[in-house]
Order: C-alpha cells, then sequence, then structure tokens
C-alpha cells in the first residue's frame, strides 16, 4: 500500500507553462482522505516550493534543492551542506564565462554576483529562487552552502555546462538538472538519498512509495522507490530507470497516475 507520493516539478507536476493541474486540490483530497503523505521533490529552494503550495505548508514533506535540504511544517528535518572552501572553488571556476549565472545555494537564499548581470534573466531565476540576494562577492555570503548551481539561457546545459564541471565529478554530485542547469552537491547528496533517509526516519519501504520524474536530478529517486514513474516527456535515461511510464506533464500525467493508483485501491 502507498504511503508517500513524491513528485518533481518542472516537467512533471508542472506543465509547459509553469501551471499545477487544474485537478489538484481535488486529488490532495482524496490523497489526504487515504492518509498518503504528497512530498515535491524539486531542484527549487524550499521558499520557491513552500510559496507554490502555500495552502499546504504545513501538511506536505518539502525536499527541496534537489534533496540536499528536507523540510516538514518549516522545520528543518535534515539537509546536507557543502564545505564552504570547496563550494567556493566549484563556483569561481565558472565565474567571469558569458552567458552562465553561477548560484550559492544557501539555507536562508540564493545568492547572485552583481558582476554576471543577472537581472537580465530573473523572470526565469525567480522560478526556482524566491529569497534572492544579489552579492559582490560569494566569499563574502554568510551561509551554509547546499548546492552550488549553473544556469545557461540558451538551453545548451548538456553540452557547456556539464563538460565545465565534469572535473568535479569524481569527488561531488554533478548532474543536469534540465536543458537549462547543472547543479553540483556534495557525493551521493540527491533526491534519492533524501528519500532512503525519510524512508528510513518513517519505517517505509520502497513498496510503499511511488515517485514521478523526468530529468536526470530525478534519477536516484526513481531508483529508491517501487512505483517509479517517468512522464512520456522525460529524459531518455529516466524513461529507462523508471519502472513504469505515465502521461506527459502537459496531460497532467501525475494526477492522472495518481487517480489510477486511487482506483486500483493502491493507496
Amino acid at each position: 500500500m502507498i504511503k508517500l507520493i513524491l513528485s518533481d516539478m518542472d516537467g512533471t507536476l508542472l506543465d509547459s507553462e509553469g501551471k499545477l493541474p487544474p485537478e489538484f486540490d481535488a486529488v490532495m483530497a482524496r490523497l489526504r482522505e487515504r492518509g498518503v503523505l504528497f512530498a515535491p521533490a524539486s531542484g527549487r529552494q524550499y521558499d520557491s516550493l513552500a510559496a507554490t503550495f502555500a495552502r499546504y505548508v504545513d501538511t506536505f514533506l518539502f525536499l527541496s534543492d534537489n534533496g540536499t535540504m528536507v523540510r516538514r511544517r518549516g522545520q528543518e528535518l535534515f539537509s546536507n551542506v557543502m564545505d564552504r572552501r570547496r563550494a567556493l572553488e566549484i563556483l569561481d571556476h565558472a565565474g567571469g564565462r558569458p552567458d552562465i549565472i553561477s548560484v550559492f545555494c544557501g539555507k536562508k537564499a540564493a545568492y547572485l554576483l552583481r558582476s554576471e548581470k543577472p537581472e537580465r534573466y530573473m523572470d526565469e531565476l525567480a522560478k526556482y529562487f524566491r529569497e534572492i540576494r544579489l552579492t559582490d562577492c560569494f566569499a563574502a555570503v554568510e551561509d551554509e552552502p547546499i548546492k552550488t548551481s549553473f544556469f545557461t539561457p540558451a538551453a545548451d546545459a548538456a553540452e557547456k555546462l556539464y563538460p565545465l564541471m565534469r572535473p568535479y565529478a569524481d569527488s561531488m554530485q554533478v548532474v543536469l538538472a534540465s536543458a537549462y542547469w547543472v547543479d553540483v552537491t556534495n557525493q551521493g547528496a540527491n533526491k534519492g538519498m533524501a528519500v532512503r533517509k525519510i524512508q528510513e526516519r518513517m519505517g517505509l519501504c520502497p513498496e510503499e512509495c511511488a515517485a514521478f520524474g523526468d530529468y536526470m536530478n530525478d534519477k536516484e529517486m526513481l531508483e529508491s522507490v517501487y512505483y517509479s514513474y517517468a512522464m512520456e516527456n522525460a529524459y531518455p535515461e529516466i524513461r529507462k530507470t523508471a519502472r513504469f511510464t505515465t502521461r506527459s506533464n502537459d496531460e497532467h500525467g501525475v494526477m492522472w497516475q495518481i487517480g489510477q493508483l486511487l482506483d486500483q485501491g493502491l493507496c
């Protein structure tokens, strides 16, 4: 019996316009009646997720920043903090390159360099980070780094950003998060690690968990549950990783599939 359902946001739960499915509240009400916990699991900042799900902030479990920050009812359950010197080294490695925006993702906020002129892309950046602060130097930031992120407006992260960060792949988790983003965290720090900690904390087994995803930062999460679903629009390797496939994000596949699970008595 499924007791926990996790879902990625962009390309998965949200449609191509970044909107929640119209039937979201009705499906959440059905899950609540069955005692099933819903958990957004995203590369987005916690404050961004909390704003999107304002009416559920005291009921959902939130896996933000690719699983490096997990909170419930506003309280931190656990986090995965990077070595500060290492984080600054990685951020510096991408510094000064044209059309790359570097983000120091801290517990309190996301920090952007004024010199990179991030205001050019603020509409896009604000989708992922609600609490944003500008700085002249990452070394001056007084916060704990949980992730470093890199954005390219040309949607060529696989060609531009991933090779740039590949030198760190032996010692850090380097993941292609979307066509626009590459994220770097501690080795082993990912959504799957967070799911396994939650399972241990709540006494759940993989057969009691379902997850939905579409991109490479969802891979470990899908591997950590039995009911793993790739969206019809998912990255090819994610379609191979998941045990099942569901409708695309624009067809509201997450909501449709949860409805099927409910109707089949699996929740």
